[in-house]
């Protein structure tokens, strides 16, 4: 089938400058103010102006950036890594002129670590959230006294700041863990729908070669004609001993050939089938042909539950999804392949079986998810190659669920083998030309 570069080789992650400056503004203004109250609402004792120079660096820092560098500049992994890192430390120095982490504003060191987490390489957050932790745990030991009232000091015992280290650990680790998983899912869903989106718009380009092919046969009539009348007046007038008589006589049959094959063209296009619409008997014969000569025996049976045979159109949609389906089973089979196909007056099924290994138990249940798969990567492949992301899987499967498909995955009885896919319509939904229903996965 198709290679998706879209998912084996991910664009490199970057982070916007104006995002970070914008957040480092956010924290200055809100620094800023919680110094000034306690300094002048509260008016607690504590190194006010050495807290203002801190901040002050912070917010001359955000001034060169924007100095330095265009506001919609995206800057490289390691580039947010550092500036990141920069935002522990200014909070590190303000924590150890406020108290260390009897400072409540302790918890601020999950943001760098937070942001970390949903933009940059997992290795980055792992650097920066080690930097956290050696900050804190530091600012457990060395720091300046907490701004209190003088005449009522508030003496925390040493159980409850060890409580308040371990939980600024846990909150750092588990956190950063939740925000990457969740943020890298996000990665996979978009990465996933546009190859999703590549598969489909290749399949329609298959498809218009036929109309295209049906508008070069109604052009190409016309000047053929005139081609093969002048070829027969010139047969007529050339006496038979001339040497250009033979060559004139090949000219008009082969222009008369030409005519012939695009008679066969336009009678195609005019019936419907293959370029517009096609039975479903001959649609699973044109997908399962190219799947034949693989050393698997591909067996087709057709159930007619009802007299009249469905038509539909032939969606490049449903031609890429059971296309990959098959493929898979081709694949996965040791022997054999069954394809059967049932129809009555109100739905159309098509179930793919193969006796191969069948799905892991494991992830059944997500069979369809991108990313998810049981495929072992062949031991003479390299990196470049697709090593089984199951991405191939989630492509047909949202595309048949777009035509209005019901999906089941499931594996054989045992003490049978195998995996078993069933695709249901509804016959009205198969036959119509166009429209895209809701629908649901089994």
């Amino acid at each position: 089938m198709l290679d998706f570069g879209v998912a084996q080789h991910r664009p490199r992650r970057t982070v916007r400058l104006e995002t970070l400056v914008r957040l480092r503004w956010l924290a200055i203004v809100g620094q800023t103010t919680a110094v000034l109250a306690v300094e002048y609402g509260l008016e607690f004792e504590f190194p006010f102006w050495a807290c203002l120079a801190v901040i002050a660096l912070s917010a001359w820092l955000n001034v060169a950036l924007r100095l330095r560098f265009h506001q919609t500049q995206r800057l490289d992994p390691d580039r947010v890594a550092w500036l990141l890192a920069f935002d522990i430390a200014e909070l590190a120095v303000l924590l150890y002129l406020t108290g260390g982490l009897q400072n409540p504003f302790a918890f601020l060191f999950l943001s760098p670590v937070l942001i970390s987490a949903t933009a940059l390489p997992p290795r980055y957050t792992l650097v920066l959230g080690a930097f956290a932790v050696v900050c804190a745990t530091v600012l457990v030991f060395v720091h300046y006294p907490l701004p209190w009232d003088a005449d009522e000091p508030l003496v925390l015992p040493p159980i409850y700041m060890m409580a308040v280290w371990l939980s600024i650990l846990l909150a750092l680790g588990f956190i950063s863990v939740y925000a990457w998983q969740i943020t890298e899912e996000s990665r996979q869903l978009a990465n996933a729908l546009a190859a999703t989106e590549l598969a489909l718009t290749h399949e329609q380009h298959l498809s218009q070669l036929d109309g295209l092919a049906a508008a070069a046969a109604h052009e190409l009539a016309t000047p053929l004609s005139t081609i093969s009348v002048i070829a027969r007046e010139l047969e007529r007038s050339i006496e038979q001993g001339s040497p250009h008589a033979e060559d004139v006589r090949l000219l008009r049959e082969q222009a008369t050939r030409c005519r012939e094959i695009i008679a066969k063209l336009t009678e195609l296009s005019s019936s419907g089938e293959p370029f517009d619409r096609v039975k479903l008997s001959t649609l699973i014969e044109e997908l399962v042909a190219p799947h034949r000569d693989f050393g698997v025996e591909i067996a087709v049976t057709l159930d007619r539950g009802a007299d009249t045979e469905p038509v539909g159109a032939r969606n490049p949609a449903i031609l890429y999804g059971v296309g990959n389906i098959l493929e898979n089973a081709v694949d996965f089979a040791n022997e054999r392949v069954t394809v059967d196909a049932t129809w009555t007056d109100d739905d159309v099924i098509i179930t793919v079986a193969d006796d191969g290994p069948g799905f892991d138990p494991d992830i059944l249940d997500r069979v369809g998810e991108p990313y998810v798969t049981t495929r072992p990567r062949r031991a003479d492949s390299d990196d470049s190659e697709d090593a089984g992301l199951g991405l191939g899987f989630f492509i047909a499967k949202t595309l048949l669920e777009r035509t209005g498909a019901t999906l089941r995955f499931r594996n054989r009885q045992p003490p049978q083998r195998g995996a078993v896919i069933t695709l249901r319509w509804n016959r009205d939904v198969f036959e119509r030309t166009a429209g895209n229903p809701g629908v649901t996965v089994s």
